[in-house]
């Protein structure tokens, strides 16, 4: 089953391991045309922050692929600092999930429950969770 190439993707993550295997798995499967990495949840709030105060919603990433552990600013710092444009964010087509290695059960439903956040999916993330995510 194929799935339609979405325009661009954005990776939040320190892991550069983990980074580079996304990123093949997201060429190889060709998901997007455009892939935006982060190390840091700062990083990327202030791109989402420039994207949304210039109401240039063209600019941010369909799929979100955002890890909970960060230096700087860590995911969940990322969400809250995201909260703000909660309703812009809903409006676009921006698909957030979490990926994260917690086995810990409140970490995960918190993820899933959050406002924001469309899934939770768990590292080592799979081929079929990687499209699942992609899939608007």
């Amino acid at each position: 089953m194929s799935i339609k190439t979405i325009h661009r993707a954005c990776i939040i993550d320190d892991d550069k391991l983990y980074v580079s295997l996304i990123k093949m798995l997201i060429n190889k499967n060709e998901l997007a045309q455009e892939l935006l990495v982060f190390e840091n949840g700062k990083q990327a709030f202030d791109y989402f922050e420039e994207a949304l105060a210039g109401n240039n919603a063209t600019a941010l990433p369909q799929v979100v692929l955002l890890d909970l552990n960060m230096p700087i600013m860590d995911g969940w710092e990322f969400l809250d600092a995201l909260e703000p444009y909660a309703n812009e964010l809903k409006q676009s087509s921006l698909k957030l999930n979490v990926v994260s290695s917690t086995i810990n059960p409140e970490e995960m439903n918190k993820a899933r429950n959050h406002a924001i956040v469309n899934d939770f999916i768990t590292k080592p993330i799979s081929k079929e969770a990687m499209i699942s995510a992609f899939r608007l």
